[in-house]
């Protein structure tokens, strides 16, 4: 349907009517855009490693095969599935409270997720003002390994290869300086989804505010059949099925 627009008096079409009219209220109207100026961070309150904990403020590479003191072979252990149950007591937080890599479960880091590490993070890392220091040990846990078609008997295996074991809550690398945390979350989400264990790249508020929120939901919760209370009373006779790490941490931690 054709219209007269008023400034021309010529036939338009509906369309560029409303276009005209709207040109024309821009026109007479003047707008001025709200500008908010903040100045930049000046990071002064983000403190460096120390030299002898990174090599040039990146990661440093990590040995292969402990070296064992001088006249003793290496140690031979068992599973050692102690070292990998419950939650981490001592190296759940950030040191310098900025940002890094957490496991979210148990599980073992061999050397090659060492180097992956390493290497996705110094490609990512500027130096200058940025660093990345580790967390966990290098591997120092042996495990053995008998070779295929042998029989059964004989004493354990040989070592086959190290690895670190790492409980729930470990905090695997930490990364810092001065720097946004939108600079390093892609590198940090795509290491983190490339570990054996469920992990997440995270920052120091971020887990503050879920310590909170979990406690807050704990003193807020008014469910009464709680894992504690219904293991405490051996409620449906579930003292015959349930672990003894159950009565630990109630169901919380594997």
């Amino acid at each position: 349907m054709a219209r007269t627009c008023l400034q021309c008096a010529t036939k338009v079409s509906r369309r560029m009517h409303d276009f005209l009219a709207v040109m024309s209220a821009y026109r007479t109207v003047q707008v001025a855009g709200l500008k908010d100026y903040r100045p930049p961070n000046t990071y002064t309150d983000v403190d460096f490693p120390p030299a002898d904990l990174t090599r040039d403020n990146k990661l440093k590479g990590t040995m292969k095969v402990p070296l064992p003191p001088p006249n003793m072979k290496s140690p031979r252990f068992n599973r050692g599935l102690d070292l990998m149950r419950g939650p981490e007591e001592i190296h759940n937080t950030f040191t310098h409270k900025q940002f890094g890599i957490v496991a979210l479960q148990g599980g073992r880091l061999r050397h090659g997720h060492f180097e992956m590490i390493r290497q996705t993070i110094n490609r990512n890392l500027d130096a200058s003002r940025m660093f990345a220091i580790w967390r966990v040990d290098p591997p120092w846990f042996s495990v053995t390994k008998k070779g295929q078609g042998t029989r059964m008997g004989g004493g354990k295996g040989p070592v086959n290869h190290y690895v670190t074991p790492i409980k729930e809550g470990r905090v695997i690398i930490e990364v810092g300086g001065r720097l946004q945390y939108e600079e390093i979350r892609r590198c940090l989400e795509d290491v983190a989804a490339k570990l054996p264990v469920k992990a997440i790249a995270t920052t120091h508020k971020q887990m503050e505010h879920d310590r909170q929120e979990e406690q807050r939901r704990e003193q807020l919760n008014l469910n009464p059949f709680s894992t504690e209370y219904v293991l405490k009373n051996n409620m449906v006779g579930c003292n015959k099925w349930t672990s003894p790490y159950d009565y630990l941490w109630f169901g919380k931690y594997k």
